[in-house]
């Protein structure tokens, strides 16, 4: 068998394909992880990953193309992602494990090839793209969508709130109801009678008789 194979191109051929799509299968397969078991539950329950969760995806690198799903140009620092899990405006901090695309992304660009635990980074050179491949990244999520209370706070955030909650001003008193005069003590000094101040008397001087 082995010398009629080596005979025919066209087997070959065929023979070579399908190792070829074997491969490829094996290499789109998804481990049946405890990480990708809760990833799971996590999407069955209809909950988004929260502000300041860890999580693992797969990152790949693109170049193409030059205005994002979002309508705004690319450039460095964005990212493609799965709108159902990370809608568009989320941010990121990713841990490629290389100082040089570590840092802090956001998802403006989505895809058909990018479903589920996968982020796709944009990258201007299409060899440092090529050159990336496909690895392993920890993404930590800052903010989910544009919505800045699903922000996670961060340490200038959490000492500057402490600060402003020890000088914190206590507030006034509320003032009297209507209809209530204010609460008036005895030393303080009379009010005017609205019909103006008495008339002063002339003074009077010892010895001389009054006119």
């Amino acid at each position: 068998m082995y010398h009629i194979i080596s005979r025919s191109s066209g087997r070959k051929t065929v023979a070579l394909l399908i190792a070829v799509v074997g491969f490829v299968l094996m290499y789109e397969t998804r481990m049946l992880d405890s990480q990708f078991s809760a990833w799971e539950a996590m999407i069955r329950e209809g909950r988004p990953p929260a502000a300041g969760e860890r999580l693992s995806f797969s990152a790949t690198a693109y170049c193409k193309g030059t205005t994002t799903a979002s309508g705004v140009g690319v450039r460095t620092g964005i990212a493609a992602g799965d709108p159902t899990l990370l809608p568009v405006g989320s941010v990121l901090n990713v841990a490629t494990g290389d100082p040089k695309y570590n840092g802090v992304y956001t998802v403006m660009d989505t895809g058909p090839k990018v479903q589920g635990r996968i982020l796709d980074l944009y990258m201007w050179s299409c060899h440092e793209a090529l050159r990336f491949g496909r690895k392993q990244v920890d993404v930590t999520v800052l903010r989910l969508g544009w919505d800045p209370r699903a922000s996670s706070p961060g340490l200038i955030d959490r000492l500057f709130h402490r600060r402003e909650a020890a000088r914190r001003v206590p507030a006034p008193d509320p003032p009297p109801p209507a209809g209530i005069p204010p609460d008036i003590s005895n030393d303080a000094p009379a009010a005017p009678s609205p019909d103006g101040p008495p008339p002063l008397s002339a003074p009077t001087v010892e010895g001389e008789p009054d006119l």
